[in-house]
C-alpha cells in the first residue's frame, strides 16, 4: 500500500517546510496516501515556547468531521508558524477555521478531552516507539525517515524515500 505517514507539529518551521515540499512533490505519486500523525514537538509539561495541542485535536476534528485537511494545514501553518499567533487561545484557533469547520461543536470537543488519547498516542509513537530526534519525521513500509534536529529533512531526501517504498 502506498501510504506515507507524517509526524509534524504545527509550530515547528521545518515541519512547515515539510509541509511544502510534500506539497510540491505529491503529485509525482498518484494513489499515494497521506496519514497525519499531529504530534507535539515539546509535549506538555514542557515549557518551550507555544504548545500546539489545540492546533492538533483541531486536525483531528476536522478529521472526523470530512473538512478539507489540506485547508485545515494551511490555514494552521499559516496561524501558528507564519504569523506566530497565540495558538493556545481556543477563540484563535475557532477564528482560524471559521467557515471550514462548526465552531460551537470545535470549541465543545477542545474545552472538553476530546482528542486527547489520539495526540498522546501520536506523541508516543513520535517520541518513544520510533525514538525519532525531531518533526517533520515520515513512516512508509515499515521505514522511518527520521528528521535531524535544526535541520529537518530536505526534500531530495523525502523525495527519494517515498520512491523507494512506493508501489507504482
Amino acid at each position: 500500500m502506498n501510504k506515507l505517514e507524517v509526524f509534524f507539529d504545527y509550530t515547528c518551521p521545518f515541519c512547515l517546510k515539510g509541509h511544502q515540499n510534500l506539497n510540491e512533490l505529491i503529485s509525482e505519486y498518484p494513489g499515494l496516501i497521506i496519514e497525519w500523525f499531529a504530534c507535539e514537538a515539546h509535549p506538555r509539561p514542557e515549557q518551550h515556547g507555544r504548545h500546539s495541542d489545540l492546533c492538533a485535536r483541531g486536525l483531528f476534528f476536522a478529521r472526523d468531521n470530512g473538512a478539507d485537511i489540506m485547508e485545515f494545514h494551511k490555514r494552521m501553518y499559516q496561524k501558528a508558524s507564519v504569523e506566530r499567533a497565540d495558538i493556545e487561545d481556543i477563540n484563535i484557533i475557532l477564528e482560524t477555521v471559521e467557515g471550514l469547520l462548526d465552531s460551537d461543536k470545535l470549541r465543545e470537543a477542545l474545552t472538553g478531552d476530546q482528542y486527547e488519547d489520539i495526540l498522546l498516542e501520536n506523541n508516543r509513537l513520535v517520541w518513544d516507539e520510533y525514538d525519532c530526534p525531531a518533526v517533520p519525521s515520515y513512516r512508509m513500509n515499515g521505514e522511518l525517515l527520521k528528521s535531524k534536529p535544526g535541520v529537518g529533512v530536505s526534500k531530495e531526501d523525502l523525495a527519494a524515500f517515498v520512491t523507494k517504498h512506493f508501489e507504482k
